[in-house]
């Protein structure tokens, strides 16, 4: 039997450590741009933003009347103190009045006689907030590098700030070839949204690789599929013709046909056509890929807990699996193929590194959240 010399054929899995040392080494963050803060979310600061002191002055952190808070120490239901005849009502927000320093409630004073009185004492600084508490120049509201969250839009909007320095890398969200499946849309669609939750901006018109390839604007390239050696699968082919194949094979599972290369300084990362090995690719190298390029570095927020059962794994491979969470403790639900079952049932997901065989049941165990 002849042998076909068009067939992508992997000769080695490269470790997953060395194509992340690939990626630290020459991928580097895109140019900043400004953004209007409110078209600004989840995107990666190039800048720290930093707010003028708020308030600018000592302000009412509730209603009531400005007072000076010795002058009402011995006040109580018993022994009413009257307020000064300057005192006045003030609002939340508004200014603390000169000689103040407490703002008394509504609800600690009586009115007898068209006098003011005090019912209750009070300590100093009791309903106010201090000038620079809100904000002050010497420290940043946001550091560079870090996503801006919808907390972080409301903060620095309340704090006057109109516009933000920030990298928003070009993603190109395609398929490997012009056949597309239903796995491989509906795993487009689940990366498109994923770039987006990383700082990234779907970006182009083309949907197939090689007209991406061939398109400048795009930062980064990710293609779904045609990474194996199935009759129709061509994507590695069409990397190397535009530019370098830096590894077809990488050692994780699942994922173990996807590939990385470059055309010029551009990165490209070719996904297997399985909607769990594209998970997986991405949650490995994909959102690595996009905080090099953002100036940012991946957050997770993993939970600490407990395995159930022993989980087992072969050397040189760094594996993700899906975990249900009962009772304090995770559940892996499978490994090498992820089921759409298994995938849909979980509620997040461990790695067991290369150097790993597994953990033994009862070892602690970080839970990432799925994008």
């Amino acid at each position: 039997m002849v042998e076909d010399s068009s067939t992508q054929r992997i000769t080695r899995l490269t470790p997953l450590r060395d194509v992340l040392a690939l990626i630290d080494e020459r991928v580097g963050a895109v140019a900043p741009q400004k953004l209007d803060l409110a078209q600004a979310l989840g995107a990666t600061l190039a800048e720290d933003v930093v707010a003028r002191q708020l308030p600018p002055h000592p302000v009412a952190l509730r209603d009531g009347y400005g007072v000076d808070a010795a002058a009402l120490a011995d006040a109580g239901p018993y022994m009413p103190v009257p307020l000064p005849p300057a005192a006045r009502r003030i609002d939340v927000g508004d200014a603390l009045p000169s000689g103040c320093d407490a703002v008394l409630p509504v609800d600690a004073v009586t009115i007898r006689g068209g006098r003011i009185e005090a019912v209750a004492a009070l300590a100093p600084g009791e309903g106010v907030l201090p000038a620079g508490d809100d904000a002050t120049p010497r420290r940043a509201l946001r550091r560079a590098g870090e996503q801006l969250r919808a907390l972080d839009i409301a903060v620095m909007a309340a704090a006057g700030i109109e516009t933000v320095t920030v990298r928003s890398p070009r993603v190109g969200v395609v398929r490997g070839s012009a056949t597309g499946t239903r796995i491989v849309d509906a795993a487009r669609e689940m990366l498109i949204r994923a770039v987006v939750e990383a700082g990234g901006v779907p970006f182009g018109k083309a949907l197939i690789l090689a007209a991406s390839l061939e398109d400048e604007q795009p930062d980064l390239v990710i293609a779904i599929g045609g990474t194996g050696s199935g009759r129709r699968d061509d994507s590695v082919r069409t990397l190397a013709q535009h530019g370098v194949v830096e590894a077809h094979g990488i050692a994780v599972s699942p994922g173990e046909t996807g590939a990385f290369g470059f055309v010029g300084a551009r990165p490209v990362l070719l996904v297997p056509g399985r909607l769990d090995a594209a998970l997986a690719i991405w949650l490995l190298l994909g959102r690595h890929l996009v905080a090099k390029l953002a100036g940012g570095r991946v957050e997770d927020m993993p939970v600490m807990t407990a395995l159930k059962r022993k989980v087992t794994s072969a050397i040189g491979l760094t594996e993700v699996m899906p975990v249900i969470c009962i009772d304090g403790m995770a559940e892996p639900l499978g490994s090498g193929y992820l089921s759409f079952e298994s995938l849909a049932r979980s509620d997040g997901w461990i790695v067991v590194p290369a150097d790993s065989e597994g953990f033994a049941a009862g070892t602690p165990i970080a839970v990432r959240r799925w994008p």
